[in-house]
């Protein structure tokens, strides 16, 4: 509490304030007249808020600025202008270096893991991260490949992109308008029907960032909440699945057919296992030493140097580096058939628009896509955003996300995310803000420029050990499952649903009955919310507890007071009304008994204290707590109304106690439409000393 000395200074908190109890023990004394809730709004001066349209628009003009609109789209002339070189350049500078390490394994594997070349994925490092250093909101994630989108993509590329067979054929000639595969080959593709795969990742990617655009412009960045964790969690793991066993053939160094539809991902292990005896061993062999490597160094080395040194251990890097040297110097294609990664072109991409005609080919499978890179991105962002105090904008991420997928399709770049492993790592190693990622992107262009030719001969098996450990922590959230079902049915239900249907399905399938299922799970909670009955406490009369969990607390003389949690609608005003009945010892058969016998006396003239009337009557007054009713539409206002007549039939009178400022516009709303009328009062206590003074009358 701020206190005043004597030149009217305010005493500034200290640590005291914030931890010690005071010395003094606090009274609660107040003195005043019982107050409804129409007189205070009378005091108070309260205006219900103008919700027209053209009020709204008049609102939006009157705070619309150019300087404020400007700086909420670049979020980078809010921080760098005090971005201090002494103090955030180091950091940035290590974090950028180390994340290029990675990036550069990484861009490679899940380049081919997506279905196109390696240097798509070292391209995806580039010209995204340059695009959201400007747009983006998040100062820590590492934007670029991610082994699940990858993973989608590649399902999109092998539905729409022409079969390899074509496009690997030795030689192609040209007869007439059409390409002709040497060798006497009969068959014969028309060049207009080939699609090659970067040609569908690029449009896939344009098309995810349209989707991006139009849900930032229509302010659907809330809609990344109704993605919960058991969901999240259970895709991702299935997804893991997934890119584990698209990379057992490079394992393996054996060719597997391509299926497509449900349960492909069976077949194709039942075709892994067929395979075995075609084994390539020396790709097995290199493979498995690779996958003890990294193992090694992600338990033992990178934890031991983490505590002597800022830059982690380039594990990832050292494998890749390796597997190309003994590749040249062995000749493991030529001597032992070893599938390489291709040529990897030197130099950056030049632009190019996506082809336009395919956008309408792969609109609905950018949906999915377009869903779970936002959650990804958000996720992170917000856990990195919550640890170092800043905001991260829904909104603004899907305008960031739209504008770097679609200027990245230009230069061959499928749909982007944000790494987990990367990020953590931009963080851990200092990262401050988004120069890092400019730091990684301008080692990355180097690659490109200078070594790219050189991991050509990289064989194909050693990306897949460094991708199958990475996936490591993907496997380990299977242990949440154990939270999951603590926390209830539901949640479990929605993550062994949603993992069992990515892994049998497919991916995007999988997704979309995961959110159905948790928008089930959602609303079954929104049907049932919390509610209970109140009662005092002996020692403090003015505070009301649940009376279920608090055994001391005793109900007030005459009254029932209901409290009830959630909102009231349509849909829920049926629970409502049968909660509120049981809760305050109502059935139904009793009300019509009730009717029955109030009908009865007034026909015999008796009185409504006599004979079975009082007897079904134990209480006179019924406070409904509405202190913590978020929302009330007009068919729960209807509900309301209807009780309460109910109950005025058998001689009980209905208070409204603590609405909110919107509860209470909806209910005056009612009122005008002939509903009610309410009596309503600004605190609980004030409805129960309303009722008590009826008692003592």
């Amino acid at each position: 509490m701020a206190q005043q000395n004597g030149d009217n200074e305010t005493k500034p908190l200290t640590q005291a304030y914030l931890t010690d109890k005071p010395k003094i023990q606090p009274k609660y004394d107040v003195h005043r007249d019982v107050l409804s809730h129409d007189v205070v709004i009378k005091q108070t001066g309260y205006g219900a808020r103008d919700k027209s349209i053209p009020s709204g628009m008049r609102r939006s003009w009157n705070n619309w600025s150019f300087l404020s609109l400007f700086v909420g789209i670049m979020p980078i002339v809010q921080w760098l202008p005090r971005y201090s070189l002494r103090r955030d350049a180091m950091g940035d500078l290590v974090a950028g270096i180390t994340v290029a390490i990675m990036n550069i394994p990484h861009g490679m594997a899940y380049g081919i893991l997506a279905g196109v070349t390696p240097g798509c994925g070292l391209a995806l490092a580039i010209f995204p991260v340059l695009v959201y250093m400007i747009l983006g909101t998040s100062r820590h994630i590492s934007i670029g490949t991610f082994a699940v989108i990858s993973m989608m993509t590649l399902k999109v590329v092998q539905t729409y992109a022409t079969e390899d067979s074509v496009l690997l054929a030795p030689a192609v000639t040209l007869v007439n308008g059409t390409a002709a595969v040497a060798g006497g080959a009969a068959e014969a593709v028309k060049v207009a029907d080939i699609i090659t795969p970067i040609e569908v990742a690029t449009a896939l990617a344009f098309c995810t960032g349209l989707l991006h655009l139009g849900m930032g412009f229509f302010r659907l960045g809330t809609l990344a909440a109704l993605l919960s964790d058991p969901l999240v969690n259970g895709f991702t793991t299935g997804a893991a699945v997934h890119v584990t066993v698209s990379q057992l053939k490079d394992v393996l160094g054996v060719q597997v057919p391509r299926y497509k539809g449900a349960f492909k991902i069976v077949f194709t292990v039942i075709d892994l296992f067929k395979s075995i005896p075609s084994t390539n061993v020396v790709a097995l062999t290199i493979c498995v030493c690779i996958m003890i490597f990294m193992t090694i160094c992600n338990e033992f080395l990178k934890p031991c140097l983490s505590k002597r040194c800022r830059l982690p251990f380039p594990g990832e890097l050292i494998s890749v580096i390796g597997g190309t040297l003994v590749s040249r110097l062995l000749q493991l294609n030529e001597n032992y058939g070893v599938t390489l990664v291709g040529d990897i072109p030197k130099g950056l991409p030049m632009p190019e628009l996506p082809r336009m005609d395919l956008i309408p080919v792969v609109a609905v499978d950018s949906i999915a896509i377009a869903i779970v890179s936002f959650s990804v991105v958000m996720s992170m962002g917000l856990t990195f955003a919550k640890k170092h105090s800043y905001e991260v904008r829904a909104n603004q991420e899907l305008f960031a996300l739209g504008m770097a997928n679609c200027i990245s399709s230009c230069f061959s770049c499928y749909p982007l995310a944000c790494s987990l492993s990367r990020s953590v790592i931009q963080e851990q190693t200092g990262g401050v803000t988004q120069l890092a990622s400019l730091v990684s992107a301008v080692l990355i262009i180097m690659t490109l420029l200078w070594m790219g030719p050189f991991f050509s001969t990289l064989p194909r098996c050693v990306l897949a050990g460094v991708i199958i450990v990475a996936l490591k922590p993907m496997f380990m959230q299977a242990r949440e499952l154990k939270k999951y079902s603590k926390q209830g049915k539901l949640e479990l239900l929605t993550w062994l649903a949603t993992f069992i249907l990515v892994v049998l399905i497919d991916i995007d399938y999988g997704l979309l009955i995961g959110i159905l299922i948790s928008l089930l799970a959602l609303y079954i909670k929104g049907l049932k919310p919390y509610c209970c009955q109140l009662g005092t406490i002996p020692e403090a009369p003015a505070v009301y507890v649940d009376l279920n969990h608090h055994r001391n607390a005793i109900e007030v003389p005459e009254t029932k007071i209901f409290r009830y949690v959630g909102s009231l609608n349509f849909a829920t005003k049926m629970y409502f009304r049968h909660s509120l009945y049981s809760s305050i010892g109502l059935e139904t058969t009793k009300l019509q008994q009730s009717k029955t016998a109030t009908a009865a006396v007034k026909a015999n003239g008796m009185t409504a204290q006599n004979g079975e009337v009082a007897h079904l009557n134990p209480f006179n007054f019924l406070i409904l707590d509405f202190s913590m009713l978020g929302h009330v539409d007009v068919a729960g206002c209807k509900t309301i109304t209807d009780i309460m007549k109910e109950l005025k039939a058998r001689g009980v009178r209905m208070f409204i106690s603590s609405p909110s400022d919107r509860v209470y516009d909806t209910l005056v709303h009612s009122m005008a439409l002939g509903e009610g009328p309410f009596e309503t009062f600004p605190t609980l206590h004030d409805a129960v000393e309303y009722a008590r003074a009826f008692q003592v009358a």
